[in-house]
């Protein structure tokens, strides 16, 4: 079973290694950093998160004291108690494949709901990845919407699917 732990500074070199091209780090980290990935982007990205009250909580995925993989929950809104996944990696190439994501969703999902007694948490994920959007149906995650040509790679656009999950949609599959 994998336990989800604050990301440290320590542990942004995995992170880097994890991220081999342009292409996968858009899909990972959407527009917010840009290739390579390095020290001070993930130092900027670390800035404000994981303390009390804030937007952003970051976490490394570790699996009998190896970290595997990364997720987050951001723009956190106590206010209209919702909030967005993101930074969703299964990185250690070994574990894919094996119900680690699912893992990871129930996880993120019971800070989400448990912890932070949130209402509704949404997630972006492009169109072609199909294993992606399995993973988070199977999480209970609706589609809402296209965004058509979201995000620009290259010479071509990607589209993205909005996608969230409520409380009660949750609550009635985690009973």
């Amino acid at each position: 079973m994998i336990e989800l732990k604050y990301f440290l500074e320590q542990d942004f070199n995995q992170l880097i290694d994890w991220v081999e091209s342009p292409e996968f780090l858009l899909q990972w980290g959407g527009p917010a950093f840009h290739f390579p990935l390095d020290k001070p982007q993930l130092e900027k990205y670390l800035e404000n998160a994981n303390q009390e009250g804030t937007e952003t909580l970051i976490y490394k995925v570790v699996d009998h004291e190896k970290v595997i993989g990364h997720i987050s929950l951001g723009k956190i809104d106590r206010r209209n108690r919702s909030a967005r996944i993101g930074k969703v990696l299964v990185g250690d190439k070994s574990t894919r494949g094996n119900g680690v994501g699912q893992q990871m969703m129930k996880e993120i999902l019971r800070i989400a709901f448990d912890q932070l007694h949130l209402h509704r948490v949404s997630l972006g994920v492009f169109d072609f990845n199909a294993p992606a959007i399995n993973c988070y149906e199977k999480a209970g995650f609706t589609k809402e919407g296209l965004l058509r040509d979201a995000r620009k790679n290259g010479d071509e656009y990607w589209s993205l699917w909005e996608m969230s999950i409520l409380e009660e949609e949750w609550r009635m599959r985690s009973t």
